[in-house]
């Protein structure tokens, strides 16, 4: 595990570019698990924040945005946060999803059901991961280099499907859920809920363990959720390759939105550069 102190590596723009229309897929082809509606969900936009939030999601869905015509990308897997509460829907999705179209990635942005529904945000995320596999070729990606990045509550979720052992948390419902649930690699942004204890003990359902895969993290002392280091440390004892980004300042919640003079600002690059690496370019 190597631990960065402000330190980042130049990855290409940090950026977005403007991304075309997403492919828009619903996560499930009926009532997802237990519900009894289907609704895509109601947006605001914070004023103070300028960020769009979406809630009341019972109908979970994936934007998917390809960087071009060509096919065989790795994929990401975008797990907006919002404290299990809402989704920083464009904040930490469609922002991300163009950052990641720079990089060559396509990214699949999973408005997951909120609020308050985290093991069903959970089955969303697995049988997203699954549908991303299954449906790579039109999606124009590569079936054995598909990610997960999450931020906030989305980092949460991120982890639980890294730390997962590949058990499905819902009964199968097509083809589609023969396709392996596990993520290739995670990146972790701002994570929290990780730990659940002054200690830094991982919290049960984001253990780590010898078949993780590798995982980036990132975050700032002073962040309210700081849990990075001591995820990274855990990450470390269980054998995984882990890399864990730490700058002073930024706080939380900021996406690609931190100005110049924001250490934390810096976290694009180091991804970036992460992520080529994971992916074999």
């Amino acid at each position: 595990m190597r631990t960065l102190l402000g330190l980042f590596f130049l990855s290409g723009p940090a950026l977005p570019v403007v991304a075309g229309t997403p492919l828009i897929v619903d996560v499930w082809p009926h009532l997802a698990p237990g519900e009894h509606l289907s609704d895509t969900g109601r947006t605001d936009i914070d004023a103070r924040s300028h960020v769009t939030r979406l809630t009341d999601v019972s109908r979970p869905q994936l934007l998917v945005f390809r960087p071009d015509n060509r096919r065989g990308h790795p994929a990401v897997l975008v797990c907006p946060g919002g404290g299990y509460q809402i989704l920083a829907a464009d904040l930490e999705g469609t922002e991300i999803a163009r950052w990641l179209n720079a990089q060559g990635v396509v990214a699949a942005v999973l408005h997951y059901r909120v609020p308050g529904k985290r093991d069903a945000a959970f089955q969303d995320a697995q049988r997203a991961l699954s549908l991303v596999r299954a449906r790579a070729k039109e999606f124009g990606a590569d079936s054995r280099r598909v990610g997960v990045l999450g931020f906030s509550a989305g980092g949460h979720l991120a982890a639980r499907l890294a730390c997962g052992n590949g058990a499905r948390s819902y009964p199968a419902v097509d083809k589609a859920d023969r396709m392996n649930c596990r993520p290739d690699f995670a990146l972790l942004i701002y994570p929290a809920y990780l730990v659940d204890d002054p200690g830094g003990r991982p919290a049960p359902e984001v253990r780590p363990h010898a078949g993780t895969p590798p995982v980036f993290l990132t975050q700032t002392r002073d962040d309210p959720y700081l849990c990075a280091p001591a995820y990274a440390e855990a990450l470390e004892r269980a054998g995984v390759s882990a890399r864990c980004a730490v700058y002073d300042t930024g706080g939380h919640g900021y996406g690609l939105r931190l100005p110049p003079d924001q250490p934390a600002h810096r976290w694009p690059d180091e991804a970036g550069y992460w992520l080529r690496q994971q992916v074999g370019r």
